[in-house]
């Protein structure tokens, strides 16, 4: 079961051919903190709210969070918020970090985490314009897509990009080896 509405998180396990099923959580969501933190508790409070629903079998909580140094920035609310978003990352390196949670039968939890660092490129306002009137920016957190025209924003990645695309399959995998068919 996976507790999100993130269709990149469903395309994820789609690709890797886990069978699955949706259920959206609803729930309070930490949004200060140290951002490694706030990732794993995000994560848990997910699956767990899930989990407590009586779903049955096993529950994957993930929350992902971008962070420029202690500052976390997350979904904007508007086209504004996104643009003074993507000049605050504008050619500086920033962190995804993705909180992972899974809650067996059991009820017990194993989490975990996995960070990537991405470097934008330093971004005029004309390819501010262009990426902003794409509408990708909305429901990301960091305001952008690395998996598509986000692409054009960055220079460099260090780690997992699945991570930056919002799952990430080896931290994933660590905790539930046997996740992956045959």
């Amino acid at each position: 079961m996976l507790a999100s509405r993130s269709p990149q998180r469903r395309a994820i396990l789609d690709q890797l051919g886990i069978e699955f099923s949706v259920e959206v959580p609803e729930v309070d969501e930490v949004e200060e903190g140290p951002p490694h933190e706030v990732a794993l508790e995000n994560a848990y409070r997910k699956a767990a709210a899930v989990a407590g629903e009586g779903s049955g079998g096993l529950v994957l909580g993930v929350d992902t969070v971008v962070s420029l140094g202690a500052r976390m920035y997350g979904k904007p609310n508007d086209e504004a918020q996104a643009r003074d978003t993507l000049r605050a990352l504008a050619g500086r390196r920033h962190t995804v970090i993705s909180g992972v949670c899974l809650i067996g039968e059991d009820g017990r939890s194993r989490t975990g985490a996995e960070s990537t660092v991405v470097e934008f490129r330093v971004l005029d306002e004309a390819l501010l314009d262009w990426y902003l009137s794409s509408g990708e920016w909305r429901e990301r957190a960091g305001g952008y897509a690395i998996q598509g025209r986000g692409a054009a924003l960055v220079a460099r990645i260090e780690g997992d990009f699945l991570n930056v695309v919002g799952l990430p399959v080896a931290a994933l995998l660590e905790l539930a080896p046997g996740l992956l068919p045959g």
